[in-house]
């Protein structure tokens, strides 16, 4: 007691920033709340712990002589449980910074929260755009995808192939709807058009009025604006009513390896998406994807490499600030170039954004699959600045206008 009082005066007396953090000696603790048991698990979940776990061990295990702690947490894919775990976090538990969140509602509260507790959060699994637009924060980041690029490079690609009318089926949620926003506006600029819309809750089991209304709008393209398990099971109705054999174009604007996994190739065949990272992209990728599945018996996807690439880049941020204090860690985070498995070339924006390239792959035919995980034939890879929002139309106000 006698040395925090000490510390404390001094800090009083310098009223410098880095003194907040000069009473630190524990460990460094890092919080990856994410899906443990529910429809997103597949997507982040264990393996997002453990790729977490994975750049702790890469970087050696402790920081500025601290040793560094993972814990954990389920988000039960409720935003008020999340909200009260990383409340307990910070307050309670010294939590420095909080990766994952699976859904855009946990992602924007928990934000929010941080940025009022002046620590650092990190988005690798919800989508919506608005947490670098309208709703970003000076602590917040944004690493893997967007509705922006998702949905962008999507019509783009499917506009060019003759794809210009399109169906929508949407999740009833903010990332549904900012996907949605993108789609509309997208086709209105590649003189495309959208003929319909039908929206689902969450964790919806039954999809048949769904993917029969879409059949009967005759639309060249049926969007699927969800994810997860939501997504396979939509995706599985589909083949069940026969929806691209009646020649109609089928594109998940959000799908990960372990959808296709699940679904598995003779029903996701032809399938098109857009991916922010693939197992087999390249020998770095591969390298640290199969160390991943060493440990998980699963290759990883685009979001648990996310989650060891931002937590790695964190890591190297705080190193190179000398302290753990979120404005001057964002400051390194943003000043210091990306380069990992996840991505060659990331760079974080002002605005939370960590703007890399994405990639439009297209799910292989079973007989052009070479092993168990070989699904994805890459189609374009597509540069950051050409698939992110740019920050000319940003509506953060972190922005400066001219």
């Amino acid at each position: 007691m006698l040395r925090r009082f000490i510390v404390a005066g001094i800090c009083s007396m310098l009223a410098t920033a880095p003194c907040a953090h000069a009473a630190d000696s524990g460990p460094l603790k890092i919080g990856v709340l994410t899906d443990l048991s529910g429809l997103y698990a597949n997507i982040g979940g264990p393996g997002a712990v453990d790729a977490v776990r994975m750049a702790v061990d890469d970087f050696g295990g402790s920081v500025l002589g601290r040793p560094i702690e993972v814990i954990a947490a389920d988000t039960q894919n409720k935003p008020d449980v999340a909200a009260s775990i990383a409340r307990q976090w910070y307050d309670v538990d010294g939590v420095k910074m909080i990766i994952d969140l699976p859904s855009s509602p946990i992602a924007l509260a928990v934000q929010n929260l941080s940025k009022k507790k002046d620590r650092v959060s990190i988005v690798t699994g919800a989508g919506s755009d608005t947490l670098t637009g309208k709703d970003c924060s000076p602590t917040g980041v944004h690493w893997v995808y967007d509705t922006y690029s998702t949905g962008k490079a999507a019509v783009d690609a499917v506009v060019q192939r003759g794809g210009d009318s399109w169906f929508l089926i949407e999740l009833d949620q903010v990332f549904g709807a900012a996907l949605a926003k993108e789609v509309t506006a997208e086709l209105a600029q590649k003189g495309g058009k959208l003929v319909g819309v039908v929206r689902h809750p969450l964790n919806t089991s039954d999809f048949s009025s769904l993917v029969l209304q879409a059949q009967a709008s005759k639309a060249k393209v049926v969007g699927l604006a969800n994810a997860g398990g939501d997504t396979i099971n939509s995706l599985k109705q589909a083949q069940e009513f026969g929806l691209m054999q009646g020649g109609q174009q089928l594109v998940s604007l959000l799908m990960f390896i372990s959808d296709v996994k699940s679904i598995g190739l003779q029903a996701a065949q032809g399938l098109v998406l857009t991916e922010a990272f693939y197992w087999d992209l390249n020998d770095e990728s591969r390298v640290f994807s199969k160390r991943f599945f060493d440990r998980n018996k699963k290759m990883p996807t685009s979001n648990q490499a996310g989650d060891y690439s931002a937590t790695l880049h964190y890591l190297k941020a705080i190193e190179a600030a000398g302290t753990d204090d979120a404005t001057q860690v964002m400051a390194k985070m943003r000043a210091m170039p990306i380069k990992d498995p996840f991505t060659e070339n990331g760079r974080l924006r002002v605005d939370g954004r960590m703007v890399h390239d994405m990639y439009l792959v297209q799910v292989k035919k079973p007989e052009e699959s070479k092993g168990e995980w070989d699904v994805y034939k890459v189609l374009q890879e597509i540069p950051g600045d050409q698939v992110f929002r740019p920050l000319s139309e940003s509506e953060c106000p972190l922005v400066k206008r001219e």
